[in-house]
């Protein structure tokens, strides 16, 4: 989220702003960081809520700050499928891995135990299934052999929020076209 409020604020993604920050914890790192950057923020609790609820409620919000394109950072929880339509791939995500392999929790120590050389990163429109829509952008960091899954994240983070940021600048000026899983056009 700050890489991204960054860019923006830089001018790196053209012609953007952040138009509201959410999050279902009350103390998370990303509500206070965008505090500090002075961006409107909201806490959206979803204790006693169905997912189909909680999601109403984030959809609402969004709407009204006019949010066109959701960028989720941290967000541990599937989307109900109304959210997916409310915002047909106009939703992205980042993962710590190289999709399709290693999706859900822990990519990290998954990729360590199975041995893998490569891992990395993925950013990736959302779709209803768990890490799986279309991906738009992938960088490649090589598995050593003394790495831990603390070490390995480590280094996939240092990429991931470059990737972000360019996986958004290349969404918000139109450099690509969805067809079908692919993503065609200029890359990142």
């Amino acid at each position: 989220m700050s890489a991204i409020a960054q860019a923006v604020a830089d001018g790196v993604i053209p012609d953007s702003q952040v138009a509201v920050v959410i999050s279902d914890k009350r103390s998370a790192a990303g509500l206070e960081r965008a505090k500090e950057l002075e961006l409107t923020t909201k806490y959206i609790p979803r204790i006693g809520k169905s997912r189909e609820e909680h999601d109403r409620e984030i959809i609402a919000e969004l709407r009204a700050n006019q949010v066109e394109l959701v960028c989720l950072a941290g967000y541990m929880r599937l989307l109900s499928e109304d959210f997916i339509k409310a915002f047909p791939n106009k939703i992205i995500n980042i993962h710590p891995s190289l999709l399709p392999a290693f999706p859900g929790l822990e990519a990290q120590k998954q990729a360590i135990e199975y041995g893998v050389k490569v891992s990395g990163c993925t950013v990736h429109f959302v779709d209803e299934h768990l890490d799986h829509g279309a991906i738009i952008a992938q960088k490649v960091v090589e598995v050593k052999d003394d790495d831990t899954p603390e070490s390995l994240s480590a280094r996939i983070l240092e990429l991931e929020h470059a990737l972000y940021v360019e996986s958004v600048k290349r969404i918000v000026e139109g450099n690509y076209k969805i067809v079908g899983r692919k993503i065609i056009g200029r890359s990142v």
